[in-house]
């Protein structure tokens, strides 16, 4: 944290113990407040879960090649050596340049319920009609956006079970989505005279485009811009999130825009650090690029390869829900991160180790529950960067960017000659989670020692309010 964050964080912290004496009593008193805010939360929730269906339908579009590969996509197309791998990772490509530019608009526009729909319409179409470098371009804005979003709206220990929820939708997506492209894989080809992989995109692409037409009438804008809040319920919404940090999110602590937010994101060593552990931990889990062609090494035909992919991303979703909403309730992130990646371990030793079918698919549902301590680390990089919001978007954009990185890499570690076992691929999944759990524990202890900064400090200030403290 830097010396101007605490500074202000400081102030507002003194001016709220002097001057809010009974934060409650516009509300009508503490019991009032409670349900308000009860109302309030249901209200948020039921409009925010359309982003669960954005996101699956996200990762729907973006993982069609996947399936399609067992179709005919690479012989269409006469894709030969490499250029499949090149394929995958040319999306990322775009999508890194743009997630930082677009949550610095998103933040400066304050207006997700427009923005975020239109882009999805966009990715809608060049899903299916142009290619997957342009389509990084348009994706770029949900994921780091609904982060940015969720983080102005829930305070720090809601924030993990929504992110969890938001991110079952790429689980979801992988378990569901295999199922969609089954069906349409095997009972399209020749319609209308297009291959059936074509097929996948036409589909998957109009679909995205309608929901995103809904969403534009559903998703909420911030606290201080949205209208269909009552004037109480706005200013609840905006107090929530003053008292759990200190400070409010609006205008406090903006003090110098949204260029000067970026320049606190990109000198502050925790925004570094953490982007290079996601990008371990992304290789790591670069296996999803390529869970139907691991399934397929189990040996069953296309149909029952692509079912066999759901199992896994269903048990994967459970685990992340319940593992994010036990470190919101215990307010604890790394245990949680470095446990469920150590599980991941395991189940890439079982691959390398055998050849039994039933031990290989098993290793499949470890491997893929990795995602639930992924999700915690999503949790963990909101709480981890409060104030102000400025800094907050460029910050959750520009790690969620970087890591992305990994996925370019990961598009290459799992080529064909290495096949049906895998091992070498299997091999840099180890490497590379045991380096994130690692680098997460050296995050963990500089967390800690900022603690300990900021209580030295409130003691010598003699501030009495217990203020902000970062969650380990």
């Amino acid at each position: 944290m830097s010396d101007e964050e605490k500074a202000e964080i400081a102030k507002h912290q003194v001016s709220s113990s002097l001057n809010e004496t009974d934060p409650d009593a516009k509300y009508g008193g503490r019991e009032s407040r409670m349900a308000l805010e009860r109302k309030l939360l249901w209200k948020i929730d039921t409009r925010m879960s359309i982003l669960v269906i954005i996101y699956i339908l996200n990762y729907v579009d973006r993982n069609n090649a996947a399936a399609a590969r067992l179709r005919g996509f690479e012989t269409d197309l006469h894709l030969q050596g490499q250029e499949f791998a090149t394929l995958l990772s040319i999306l990322y490509v775009g999508y890194i340049i743009m997630q930082i530019p677009s949550n610095m608009f998103l933040n400066y526009i304050g207006k997700p319920s427009l923005y975020l729909p239109f882009c999805m319409m966009i990715w809608g179409f060049v899903g299916a009609l142009l290619t997957r470098f342009f389509l990084g371009f348009v994706e770029a804005a949900f994921f780091p956006g609904s982060l940015f979003l969720i983080s102005k709206w829930y305070k720090r220990e809601e924030v993990g079970r929504r992110t969890a929820i938001l991110y079952c939708g790429n689980l979801i997506s992988n378990a569901f989505g295999s199922l969609i492209a089954s069906g349409i894989l095997s009972g399209m080809q020749g319609t209308l005279g297009h291959a059936a992989w074509r097929w996948l995109f036409f589909i998957e692409g109009a679909l995205t485009v309608f929901v995103a037409i809904c969403a534009i009438f559903i998703l909420p804008d911030f606290p201080a811009t949205t209208t269909w809040l009552s004037p109480l319920e706005r200013e609840l919404a905006m107090q929530r999130m003053q008292e759990d940090v200190g400070v409010g999110d609006q205008g406090e602590t903006e003090v110098g825009g949204q260029v000067y937010g970026m320049r606190m994101a990109l000198t502050d060593w925790k925004v570094w650090w953490m982007s290079l552990a996601m990008t371990a931990q992304v290789i790591a889990l670069s296996f999803n690029q390529y869970f139907p062609t691991l399934a397929a090494t189990l040996g069953f035909n296309d149909t029952v390869t692509l079912l066999l992919c759901a199992p896994p991303f269903v048990f994967s979703a459970l685990a992340a829900f319940y593992w994010s909403r036990h470190s919101d309730h215990t307010k604890e992130r790394f245990w949680h991160i470095a446990s469920s990646f150590a599980l991941g371990i395991v189940g890439f030793i079982i691959a390398i180790a055998t050849l039994n079918t039933a031990a290989r698919y098993v290793s499949l549902f470890l491997m893929a529950q990795s995602y639930a301590g992924f999700v915690v680390v999503y949790a963990w990089i909101s709480n981890s960067f409060p104030r102000p919001p400025s800094k907050r978007a460029v910050a959750l954009a520009f790690m969620n960017a970087f890591s992305q990185l990994g996925n370019i890499a990961g598009s290459y570690i799992f080529p064909t000659m290495w096949g049906p076992t895998y091992r070498n691929s299997y091999a840099i999944c180890i490497a590379c989670a045991g380096l994130g759990i690692i680098m997460c524990w050296v995050f963990k202890i500089g967390l800690m020692r900022l603690n300990d900064e900021l209580e030295r400090e409130e003691k010598e200030k003699g501030i009495t309010v217990k203020g902000f403290r970062y969650i380990v």
